[in-house]
């Protein structure tokens, strides 16, 4: 070691600060090729996410690294996120998977935040786009009739009403929604058209910046053959399609959606109504918790409307949340009145029903964590 430990210190940030620049140089010649391939997968008319080819390509790294003597987990957490900047670029360079491009896409709603986000995607791999919104003329069965696709993109207390009033569509011009709720508005659908009927439901909100490893749920409607140039679409963007019944959905987004939003906002709602110092919850909070309330300040950062209309979507699921309130009170009766031993197996009645579920949440959760704890200090 050098007879200064200060200028020896000096002299290694000064090498790490030079590998840190290679390091920049080499990022931006792969994405330089990633650019490339991006174009190249255009003209094959690939989808933007393969699976396959990041499931390699990862295993081959991680094995790079273990015979570097660097860590795996570093390593893929490096390469996945620079794959994840690929995909956004690469975003762009996207092929229609339509052969009837002169024909225009009808969006309902389409300057609704997931509206909006909809519809520069479509112009952005070279569809022509025509949004109605409220404010706009409603269009007349001429105007509407080259349609290749109607997408319904308005808000979901509206979306049966407004299926119902479009006017006779072209027998081939696929119709579709995106609403958060799928058994009324498809039915609606396939009531007002005769032609080709799918219903979506995108599982991200406006804000990502592209749709690699997205999930589009679809609920099949009619003439499979004859839309399926619009889920070849979504997967061309890098979405994974997950088909199910209507009805099976709308079960599942009573807990996903209702219970979940619900409960996230009555959170909120009790810290704002305490007067609860955030700022003070933030420095002392573990990782965990800091989630947590990234999960809920994300809520109210949204527009109150649409997750008003999302839960009184859901009436079904009402019941269920009153028991959800009658537990969470018998809970607390319990420990006030000091019967530990009462929740101690209800705890592990519960980690019973989780089962193996339990443990892999635990495992998957751990980067989460770890990324919390960066963002932290990210801002300080």
């Amino acid at each position: 070691m050098s007879d200064n430990p200060n200028k020896r210190l000096s002299e290694l940030r000064d090498e790490i600060d030079a590998a840190d620049n290679e390091l920049i140089e080499i990022i931006a010649r792969r994405a330089k090729l990633t650019a490339e391939v991006g174009e190249v997968k255009r003209s094959l008319k690939q989808p933007l996410y393969v699976p396959e080819r990041e499931r390699s390509l990862i295993i081959e790294r991680r094995k790079k690294a273990k015979d570097a003597g660097l860590s795996e987990e570093l390593i893929e957490d490096v390469v996945r996120r620079i794959i994840r900047e690929s995909y956004r670029t690469q975003t762009a360079q996207a092929a229609a998977t339509s052969s009837q491009l002169e024909r225009p896409i009808f969006v309902f709603g389409g300057k609704g935040a997931l509206g909006a986000r909809l519809v520069s995607q479509l112009r952005q791999t070279g569809y022509l786009v025509v949004t109605i919104d409220k404010d706009d003329d409603w269009p007349t069965q001429n105007e509407i009739a080259q349609a290749q696709l109607v997408l319904m993109s308005v808000p979901v207390n509206k979306t049966v009403e407004l299926i119902k009033r479009l006017p006779p569509l072209a027998k081939d011009c696929v119709l579709a929604d995106v609403t958060s709720i799928k058994a009324a508005p498809l039915d609606a659908m396939l009531q007002q058209h005769c032609g080709p009927v799918v219903g979506l439901h995108p599982m991200f909100g406006p804000s990502v910046q592209n749709l690699a490893k997205q999930l589009v749920v679809m609920t099949h409607g009619r003439d499979r053959e004859q839309y399926q140039w619009v889920l070849e679409q979504f997967i061309n963007w890098g979405a994974h399609l997950h088909e199910v019944d209507a009805n099976k959905h709308d079960d599942a987004m009573g807990w996903i959606q209702a219970m979940r939003h619900l409960s996230t906002f009555a959170y909120g709602f009790h810290l704002a109504s305490e007067r609860v110092d955030i700022k003070e919850l933030l420095e002392l909070s573990s990782p965990i918790y800091r989630m947590e309330l990234m999960m809920i300040g994300r809520l109210f950062a949204q527009n109150a409307e649409l997750y008003a209309d999302i839960i009184a979507a859901n009436k079904s699921q009402f019941s269920s949340i009153r028991r959800y309130l009658q537990r969470f009170s018998s809970i607390i009766d319990d420990i006030e009145n000091g019967k530990k031993a009462d929740f101690i197996q209800l705890f592990n009645e519960t980690s019973q029903y989780f089962g193996e579920f339990s443990g892999q949440f635990l495992k998957e959760s751990e980067s989460l964590v770890q990324l919390a704890d960066d963002q932290r200090f990210r801002h300080q």
